[in-house]
């Protein structure tokens, strides 16, 4: 038995090397890195695919008020609790988590999708007071998956969708922090209108994650160089380079980390987000 430990020691020593690399690869993405995503290639409604067919819209969105829209089933009452939610475009999951409050569950997604224009923008959507989450952090996804099921916040709220698709990529959950207006919403419907269809390819690009600060939590708080790199203090920043331009994956310094990443805008592969289309 003995001619055989010298096997099981580097059969174990392989086995830690694996798992020491999953989780290299793991704290990477959850300290300010950026995961590769395609472009979007069109938008939907996140409830009745295609079309939000079975559904209207309860509440809008309005400046200084309602930062969203709130989606109800026809059936009246609670009777849509537990349907399904779409994500509303090919992205990436940037948060998943039950944070109470009037929150619940919620579940944000990175967009990157070409405009009419050819400018590159990104935004992100989010679904909030879910009764069910189906993704998890950092999962990539596509138009009309799956992402959770319709609730109301554990009782707090008749069961209903809160659907925001937000400009600016620091405000994550501490809403409070940035201008209510239209400098950091889109109003849904009219992005999703306005780009039902757009063109994409099958090149990935660099999206940030973990761009902002944990709900609740003052960005000096922080513990991620990512939620170091945004907040109220750094400007709103929503396009993406491509994967493979040499834009690094993290950094020490989340200033620098913007600043490397704008940088490699300057020759023409994408621009600042553009104002919303009506």
């Amino acid at each position: 038995m003995l001619r055989f430990r010298p096997f099981w020691r580097l059969q174990a020593l392989c086995m830690c090397a694996i798992l020491l690399l999953v989780g290299v690869q793991q704290a990477t993405a959850q300290s300010g890195s950026t995961i590769r995503v395609r472009l979007a290639d069109g938008f939907d409604f996140p409830v009745g695919k295609p079309d939000a067919d079975g559904y209207y819209k309860a509440r809008g969105y309005w400046p200084n008020g309602h930062l969203g829209e709130d989606w109800n089933g026809r059936g009246g009452g609670d009777s849509d609790l537990g349907v399904p939610i779409y994500a509303m475009g090919r992205g990436v999951v940037i948060f998943s988590q039950n944070i109470g409050v009037g929150w619940g569950n919620c579940i944000l997604v990175r967009h990157i999708f070409r405009e009419t224009d050819g400018r590159l923008s990104m935004v992100d959507s989010l679904y909030a007071h879910l009764h069910e989450r189906k993704v998890k952090l950092h999962d990539l996804v596509e138009k009309g998956q799956l992402v959770g099921t319709m609730g109301g916040n554990n009782g707090m709220y008749p069961v209903h969708l809160h659907f925001e698709v937000r400009k600016n990529l620091h405000i994550g959950m501490n809403r409070s922090s940035f201008a209510r207006d239209s400098s950091n919403y889109h109003s849904p419907t009219a992005f999703i209108n306005a780009r039902r269809v757009i063109s994409a390819s099958t090149q990935k690009y660099d999206v940030p994650v973990n761009n902002f600060a944990p709900y609740g939590r003052a960005l000096a708080d922080s513990g991620s160089d990512g939620a170091r790199s945004a907040g109220v203090d750094v400007p709103s920043f929503n396009s993406a380079a491509p994967a493979g331009s040499g834009a690094k994956s993290e950094t020490k310094d989340g200033d620098d980390f913007w600043s490397r990443l704008k940088a490699k805008m300057r020759g023409g592969q994408a621009t600042p987000g553009s104002e919303e289309k009506r």
